[in-house]
């Protein structure tokens, strides 16, 4: 052949390549652009949505602790319990001592379930301590029956709320948490043992009808944040199914610091039919409650149409779940 036609097929060659791959990089650029556009939006309604629940838990828990709780010189469990104990015999602000009780616990948080658990965990209970200070409520009843129910009620309903919004109200939790990695101890246990004590104190410190009246109204509590966060049990096992199960085990190791197991799986009867050919990957992790809303929140990041399927967990032994603190 002759070389002048040999160089001009090699050059249009060599500008095809070259057009080829710049149209490939602009495609990946623009899938990128789309993607990170995507995520801002998820995460921008996602930081709406756990504001919205941590303002509605705000209310909540102050109007359960200046209309029921307070009049009636109850108090709770957990670190609330400690705040209204040490301010029925101090006299000093509730405001106050609710922020100086959590400051340990936040940090602890924040070592254990990372920054932005920790910064709006720190909002919250400041949110709580204005909104108890500044804002009035009227005293709803004195029948001391009704105030140990509806006002855990609300209490509870409060702490549940915040922590569907990513938070908590009482870092007791995040205490029991951090004891349970460190000790044998479960996070149920830790929270009776720490309970145990301030009723206790509290029947000798105020009186023994005060301190039973109270923890009917710490069981409404609890039971009440049970319920909301859909759990009664410590710990949660996820099982997800998804085509991006590789870039959602990256997301839980990285982003929440926990192990994942991966099965190997096959397809059954689905949308499409029977396709017992179709293998994919089954992911299986296990969290803490104060973790659910944020795994959640990351995979529906990734993947909307995942299958997730949570069951409650007693307890765990072994593995990372005890061992690892939640990655900043």
């Amino acid at each position: 052949m002759n070389p002048q036609f040999q160089q001009i097929i090699a050059q249009a060659a060599v500008r095809e390549k070259k057009k080829a791959g710049k149209t490939a990089s602009t495609s990946t650029e623009n899938y990128r652009r789309a993607k990170a556009r995507y995520r801002f939006k998820k995460t921008f309604s996602q930081n709406i949505r756990n504001a919205i629940m941590i303002l509605i838990g705000i209310s909540s828990a102050a109007f359960g602790l200046k209309s029921f709780i307070l009049p009636n010189n109850f108090i709770d469990g957990g670190a609330t319990g400690i705040s209204l104990l040490v301010a029925a015999l101090s006299n000093q602000s509730l405001s106050l001592i609710i922020i100086l009780v959590n400051i340990p616990f936040i940090i602890i948080g924040y070592h254990q379930m990372g920054q932005s658990f920790a910064i709006r965990t720190m909002i919250a209970i400041l949110g709580l301590a204005i909104v108890l200070a500044l804002v009035p409520f009227p005293m709803l009843t004195e029948d001391k029956l009704l105030v140990s129910v509806f006002g855990g009620f609300f209490l509870g309903a409060g702490i549940g709320f915040a922590m569907r919004g990513g938070a908590v109200l009482d870092g007791t939790e995040v205490l029991a948490i951090y004891l349970s990695r460190k000790t044998s101890a479960s996070i149920g246990d830790v929270i009776m043992v720490i309970n145990v004590v301030i009723f206790s104190a509290a029947a000798k410190l105020l009186s023994i009808e005060t301190a039973l009246y109270s923890m009917l109204a710490y069981l409404a509590a609890s039971k009440t944040v049970d319920f909301l966060i859909e759990g009664i049990e410590e710990y949660t096992g996820f099982t997800i199914i998804s085509p991006k199960n590789t870039e959602i085990s990256v997301m839980i190791a990285e982003k929440l610091g926990r192990g994942v197991t991966v099965y190997n799986g096959k397809g059954g009867y689905g949308k499409r039919g029977y396709s017992s050919n179709a293998n994919t990957n089954i992911l299986f992790t296990v969290v803490t409650r104060l973790e659910i809303s944020k795994l959640q929140s990351e995979i529906d990041i990734i993947d909307p149409n995942a299958f997730v399927v949570m069951h409650s967990i007693k307890d765990t032994r072994g593995g990372m779940i005890k061992k690892r603190p939640m990655a900043h």
